[in-house]
């Protein structure tokens, strides 16, 4: 292994090498603050590029770099516009975007970037060390583990309820995994839903959705409410530093969304979105009562909490891919694709027969992190600035990039119409006071859910997988208690309340 070690550092410390990386963070730097070219669209076309470097390790550490690039640029978007263009950054916006309401962009911009540095350098040293032995614990999940998976990511509609809302996000998360049934599924081959359109057969595009949700509605909200949000009012473009006290409120964040984001990315088919989802949940419902009550109001833990966890899991995404053969999302399929091209095969024997591919890999990650961190700090000032633009241009702005990234996303005009149709539906609930976020939770894991349940039930002939399985068990377990907990934290201190007040 240390020999191994030697070897990548050799490869991934040459110049050649550094400026692949920089190259590729920068790419994805930058495609990720657009809303709606994410990770995937970006490497399948850079794809042809890293072929045609001839190196394997260039053509790898290329698109690596372009993915957590576009991993880490996508909380630019989400922050300043409420438009998460990839699915693993849209909470990052349930706080990010209230803090740069409040004139906090800087603050929150660097905050993100932190979080982010940190989530995939510690990512990555728990690679180094652990991607061996974690390859035969990837092997354990299976279908039913897979389903207890999405039924925990479920349970973070706990966490974005708010007090006296449960019953609402509860109906917000059934709506969304009602709009996932939508199309043909893996296990249904056959149009569902889609009322005779040729358009829907392929399902409703998560773009066009969770630009609908978040982007759509906040023109709107500015348009109807003017005075609620001026343009370029109260935003301090100075105020960057993070203070020692705000350092130290966050730090067992990081820690802990490192870790936990890490070994969830670690889980084929789990990835970036649910570790962010199960971060921001548990930090929220790990917090104190006076601390909940700032989540989803510009909570700086509520934001460091899933840049952390998405970033740390992209980089272990990385172990079964490398290790097992096996990709782990969308985006790592593509990068599987890449490296069959480079006639290069992932599995067990790839530490074995090309060392200097795996471990200059893994190596990169770290030096890309510490790129992305020396490149994005000092653009801060200016790219909080947009929030600078007068509201007469802004809301055009958003309007733009919202219908840009939706026909981008799909190629195809009848999805602009499904945002606008979405978009008026989702300003009604807003005004409503309803959550938005478990709608989209929902929409995001119904359909994985839906999979891994059915082909669960064909193997096990029925539910019988449930007690059979102690993992799925156990997994199913803490999701009950993941919901039940806030409830009866809620009900606990109504109690102490009521307590104090029949004793006055």
């Amino acid at each position: 292994m240390l020999e191994g070690i030697l070897l990548g550092l050799q490869t991934a410390l040459s110049l050649k090498m550094i400026l692949v990386v920089i190259g590729g963070c920068l790419i994805g730097t930058f495609i990720g603050m657009l809303p709606g070219l994410g990770p995937m669209s970006i490497i399948a076309i850079m794809i042809p590029v890293a072929i045609s470097m001839g190196d394997p390790a260039a053509a790898l550490i290329l698109l690596a770099g372009v993915y957590y690039g576009a991993i880490f640029g996508g909380s630019t978007s989400s922050i300043l516009l409420n438009a998460p263009g990839v699915a693993g950054t849209v909470a990052t916006s349930f706080d990010g975007y209230p803090m740069a309401k409040q004139g906090k962009a800087g603050k929150a911009l660097t905050i993100a970037a932190i979080a982010s540095f940190c989530g995939g350098t510690i990512g990555a040293l728990l690679l180094m060390g652990f991607a061996p032995a974690l390859s035969s614990v990837a092997l354990l999940f299976h279908s039913a583990e897979y389903f207890a998976l999405m039924v925990v990511g479920l349970s973070a509609i706990a966490a974005f309820a708010g007090s006296g809302n449960v019953a609402k996000a509860i109906m917000m998360t059934v709506l969304g995994l009602m709009l996932a049934t939508v199309g043909e599924t893996t296990m249904a081959p056959m149009p569902r839903f889609t009322m005779g359109l040729m358009d829907l057969q392929s399902g409703l595009g998560f773009v066009t959705l969770a630009m609908a949700l978040f982007a759509l509605p906040e023109a709107l909200y500015l348009v109807l409410k003017p005075r609620e949000m001026k343009s370029g009012e109260g935003v301090n473009f100075r105020d960057l530093q993070v203070t020692r006290a705000e350092a130290k409120s966050i730090a067992p964040v990081i820690g802990r969304q490192s870790i936990q984001g890490f070994f969830i990315g670690v889980l084929p088919g789990a990835g970036a979105t649910i570790a962010s989802f199960l971060g921001y949940a548990v930090e929220r419902n790990i917090a104190t009562k006076e601390e909940q009550d700032k989540f989803g109001k510009g909570s700086i833990k509520g934001l460091a909490a899933p840049e952390t966890a998405n970033n740390a899991a992209c980089t272990g995404s990385f172990v079964p891919l490398l290790t097992l053969g096996i990709p782990g999302s969308g985006t790592t399929a593509i990068l599987l694709g890449a490296l069959i091209a480079l006639n290069v095969t992932p599995g067990p024997r790839l530490m074995v027969d090309d060392p200097q591919i795996f471990w200059a890999v893994i190596i990169s990650m770290y030096i890309g992190n510490l790129i992305l961190l020396i490149l994005n700090l000092p653009l801060i000032p200016f790219i909080a600035k947009v929030l600078a633009v007068p509201r007469n241009f802004l809301i055009p702005f958003i309007l733009f990039f919202t219908l840009m990234g939706a026909y981008i996303g799909q190629n195809n005009a009848t999805e602009l119409l499904i945002l606008v149709g979405f978009g008026i539906c989702a300003t009604a609930l807003k005004f409503a006071n309803y959550p938005l976020a478990p709608l989209l939770i929902g929409f995001i894991l119904g359909s994985m859910l839906e999979d891994n349940f059915a082909r669960s039930m064909q193997l096990y002939d029925g539910v019988a997988f449930i007690w059979e399985r102690p993992m799925t068990m156990a997994l199913l377990l803490l999701a009950a208690i993941l919901i039940v907990l806030p409830s009866y934290r809620a009900h606990r201190a109504k109690s102490k309340t009521a307590g104090v007040a029949d004793g006055d």
